[in-house]
């Protein structure tokens, strides 16, 4: 299984842009697809510099319903008119940011949904043998706090968002598997231990943001962070990470996981 960050917020080694945002492009044997397609167009631009050919792209997956994973899906739409785009049907509701100082809409557009091509998913999708997605994590064990910033607007209120629109991938290929997730808004250890319950197993591999970074950081931030390092350590699991995890969490997690944590910058490639 080939993987190439298209889009993340650091640029790495590779002379590719950069952005608060997130786009996976995925080869596996049977498929060609994204997970997530960015804030923008430019991971699109990145794919021509990467060589990745985005009109033989079959299937896109949407991790949650956020500007920054879902603002490149309709420039790509206009170059790739026959991915399926799955995305949980509460992914278009309103979401946004919000706090005593700002209220800033961060759902994606509404247009996306008025497109054939896209799949509007409820719960739990099997796409084929290889690819499958799952929802619904309920657990809030270490769950990061700038998630309470985040709502979801019914009527003239705004309601604490519970990221039921927030969906996982998961690929099989032969005996491995690889968990994919944009943010782990609902928590990468709950996250988790939902895998658990339907696979009965650790996936091989765990592609996802943390959702740890923050403007400023508290003693409890710090401790959340250290926990959650101390008990991803003890799976036989490698994790790959970046854009929302922040390079200040993953520093601290990194000492205690040591090779165990990759953070995978814009532009890098990784086989598995």
């Amino acid at each position: 299984m080939k993987i190439i960050n298209l889009i993340e917020n650091i640029q790495g080694k590779q002379d590719v842009l950069f952005e608060h945002g997130l786009s996976y492009y995925i080869e596996t044997a049977e498929h060609k697809l994204l997970v997530d397609c960015g804030q923008t167009a430019a991971f699109i631009e990145n794919a021509k510099t990467l060589h990745v050919d985005l009109e033989k792209v079959d299937t896109v997956v949407l991790s949650h319903g956020h500007y920054d994973h879902s603002g490149g899906i309709l420039p790509f739409i206009e170059i790739n008119n026959h991915a399926c785009v799955h995305m949980q049907s509460t992914a278009v509701l309103p979401y946004y940011h919000k706090t005593e100082e700002e209220e800033r809409y961060i759902g994606i557009d509404p247009k996306i949904k008025e497109f054939t091509q896209v799949n509007l998913v409820d719960g739990d999708f099997v796409i084929d043998e290889e690819l499958s997605l799952f929802s619904d994590v309920k657990g809030r064990t270490l769950w990061p706090k700038g998630n309470l910033e985040l709502k979801k607007r019914a009527g003239e209120e705004f309601i604490q968002d519970t990221f039921e629109h927030e969906q996982y991938l998961v690929i099989t290929e032969g005996n491995k598997k690889v968990l994919f997730s944009g943010c782990a808004h609902n928590g990468i250890l709950n996250i988790l231990a939902h895998y658990y319950k339907l696979y009965g197993s650790y996936p091989d591999a765990v592609v996802s943001g943390f959702h740890m970074k923050k403007k400023e950081y508290t003693p409890e931030d710090d401790a959340l962070i250290k926990e959650t390092a101390e008990q991803l350590v003890k799976m036989p699991t490698r994790f790959y990470t970046g854009h929302c995890t922040g390079e200040y969490a993953f520093d601290i997690m990194k000492k205690i996981m040591e090779d165990q944590l990759i953070y995978v910058y814009s532009g890098d490639m990784v086989v598995i």
